[in-house]
C-alpha cells in the first residue's frame, strides 16, 4: 500500500484497536435485556442484551451503547451509525460478539422507525454479513 491507503488503513485498525480496548476494559452493563421493550416505543421489542460501556461517554452524554450477541468469540464485529431526526442526533452502537444473524437483526430493530435510520459498518467489511 502507498499513500492514502497505507494511512486510511493504519487510521482504520487504530480505530478498531481503540474501540476494542474498551471493550475490554470497560464493563458491560445490560440495561435491556433480549425480549425487553423500548421504553418509548413500546411495540419495538430488543432482539439482543442491549446496554452500554460503564465510564464512557457518547454524543448524547450517556455511556456508549452496545448490543451484545450469543457468538462465541467475544470481540467487536462492528458498529452501527445511527441518525435520529427525533433526537436530532447521532452516534455509533458497537456490535459485540455478534453472528451475522444478529447483525441482521439489529439492523432491521435500527431501522424499523421513522426518523431513526442505522447504517452498518463492519470491522472487517469482507464479512459474510448483510448490510442495513
Amino acid at each position: 500500500m502507498t499513500g492514502n491507503k497505507a494511512f486510511e488503513a493504519a487510521g482504520r485498525e487504530a480505530f478498531w484497536s481503540i474501540l476494542e480496548q474498551m471493550t475490554e476494559r470497560c464493563e458491560i452493563v445490560i440495561d435491556r435485556p433480549k425480549g425487553s421493550r423500548h421504553p418509548v416505543w413500546k411495540d419495538l421489542v430488543y432482539p439482543l442484551d442491549y446496554g452500554y460501556l460503564a465510564g464512557t461517554a457518547s454524543m448524547d452524554g450517556e455511556g456508549i451503547d452496545v448490543w451484545v450477541g450469543t457468538a462465541r468469540e467475544k470481540r467487536l464485529r462492528g458498529v452501527i451509525c445511527t441518525a435520529d431526526a427525533l433526537k436530532r442526533d447521532s452516534e455509533i452502537k458497537l456490535l459485540f460478539a455478534c453472528t451475522d444473524e444478529e447483525l441482521e437483526q439489529i439492523c432491521r430493530f435500527t431501522n424499523a422507525r421513522d426518523g431513526l435510520k442505522g447504517i452498518l459498518v463492519l470491522r472487517e467489511p469482507d464479512a459474510a454479513a448483510s448490510a442495513c
